[in-house]
């Protein structure tokens, strides 16, 4: 029924926290609901605070507001929680993820969800979220979780697996997908292309011109895509206005194109069959033949770190921005046009029994995709519905596809399962799973390295 009552946890993010405030006080189905900001971070919350308060009168969105410093004092009664929390300081921790296995010779590609990174990255997350996650047991246990925190596939693993708290995932990577096919199909579909769409990568630079791209081809395409968060290929491609089947041209024109353009996934695609959705950035976490030191691959396929420093720099400016929005010292307007990152259509839909289909959700394996593990975290399309977010079935993936990603799925559980028990035996088998370890002792000393660095944050192995 609606209104309903919202939970925001994280609400202070300068990207999630801003665009999932915006679409939810701009949705005229939640009129009148009643919105929990939760941030840890005091100053943090009363700048997000004042800036809810002011669109909310601005575009009579009617809804209560309310600002707390701890989750417990904003559950009761919630129907959603969202969470797009990161331990802090985000940008600095994850590059110590990356600059740890370099002292023992591992130069992982990425360092955010896949291999020793998304170990790491997925240990500091996961005790403030089952934190919350037991709170919802206690107080609203109906209440249906909505998950941005990355590594995705773990962060929804755990809560699937140890609680039982309805937990959906959801995440706009399959943008990337649509933005390629996009460039790619662009003389056939009248798409236009604008100078500096050179790749996929997060850059700041690159970013507008390929959401540009992005946004024109999910007017004209339908793409299905099944996997793993940020491991996803595209099942089909059809062309929405007449239904036609546009894979073969696709495949055409993708093999004349031009071939510095995501080499990476141009040589998946090239020996698997199935065109990789994330890009090159996000891909190569997952793959084994990124980290030989020798044959230095990271070169070969211009594989780019992230833009630490560049970002780190970011939060902080929209943390300002959202400051002076919040006075009124900028206007409040652009925010109608945020892009919306899925949390409002879901509770739209479940809140209000309304039917909908959503290009990419993260979900237990239900039969979804066949040859994977039941249970396990995957990302397929869904539909929102009454009854809550559910999984499409795709069928099967193409055998080797589903080896690579069921090696993931059990890495990632290894990991889950080491942290939430405090076990540093399946912690290292996590590790020895990694597509980047290739030394037994090696795998041991990165460990052990990351568990004394990260003692702070990673209590259940000191305990």
């Amino acid at each position: 029924m609606l209104p309903t009552k919202i939970v925001a946890i994280g609400a202070g993010s300068d990207v999630f926290g801003l665009n999932t405030l915006a679409t939810l006080l701009r949705s005229e189905r939640l009129r009148g609901s009643h919105l929990a900001l939760v941030d840890r971070d005091a100053e943090t919350l009363a700048r997000v605070e004042r800036l809810a308060r002011r669109i909310n009168t601005a575009w009579r969105a009617q809804m209560t507001i309310t600002a707390h410093t701890h989750h417990a004092d904003a559950l009761r009664d919630a129907a959603f929680v969202i969470c797009a929390i990161e331990v802090t300081p985000r940008e600095t921790l994850w590059k110590s993820d990356f600059e740890i296995p370099l002292k023992y010779g591992v130069r992982q590609p990425y360092a955010e969800n896949g291999g020793p990174g998304g170990f790491a990255h997925a240990a500091r997350n996961l005790t403030p979220i089952m934190e919350i996650v037991r709170a919802m047991e206690q107080i609203c246990p109906n209440a249906l979780f909505i998950n941005f925190t990355n590594p995705m596939q773990r962060i929804c693993d755990a809560i699937a697996r140890y609680s039982a708290i309805r937990v959906v995932g959801l995440c706009h990577q399959i943008g990337a997908g649509y933005a390629m096919v996009g460039k790619v199909l662009a003389d056939d579909l009248g798409i236009h292309v604008p100078a500096g769409f050179t790749d996929t990568r997060a850059s700041i630079a690159t970013m507008p011109p390929r959401h540009h791209v992005r946004d024109q081809a999910l007017r004209l395409l339908d793409i299905q895509a099944a996997g793993l968060n940020h491991f996803t290929w595209m099942l089909a491609l059809r062309e929405k206005a007449t239904g036609r089947d546009l894979y073969p041209l696709f495949r055409e024109r993708w093999a004349t194109f031009d071939p510095n353009f995501e080499p990476l996934t141009r040589r998946v695609f090239d020996a698997f069959g199935l065109f990789p959705i994330p890009g090159d950035q996000h891909l190569c976490e997952y793959l084994p033949w990124l980290s030989d030191p020798l044959t230095k691959p990271w070169d070969k396929y211009a594989i780019g770190l992230y833009e630490w420093d560049a970002r780190s720099r970011q939060r902080d400016e929209g943390r300002e921005r959202i400051a002076q929005m919040g006075t009124g010292a900028l206007g409040i307007d652009t925010l109608r046009n945020v892009e919306s990152e899925g949390a409002a259509e879901v509770i739209e839909s479940v809140a209000g029994a309304e039917n909908r289909y959503w290009l990419a959700v993260n979900v237990p394996n239900d039969g979804c995709i066949t040859n994977l593990p039941g249970g396990a975290i995957v990302e397929v399309p869904g539909v929102l519905t009454g009854a809550g977010v559910r999984g499409l079935s795709v069928g099967a993936l193409p055998e080797p596809i589903a080896e690579l990603c069921r090696r993931e799925i059990t890495a990632a559980r290894l990991g889950v399962d080491a942290v939430l028990h405090g076990d540093r035996q399946t912690a290292r088998q996590c590790l020895l799973l990694s597509p980047t370890i290739t030394d037994l002792d090696v795998a041991q000393q990165i460990l052990d390295d990351y568990l004394t660095t990260y003692r702070e944050y990673l209590p259940t192995f000191w305990n």
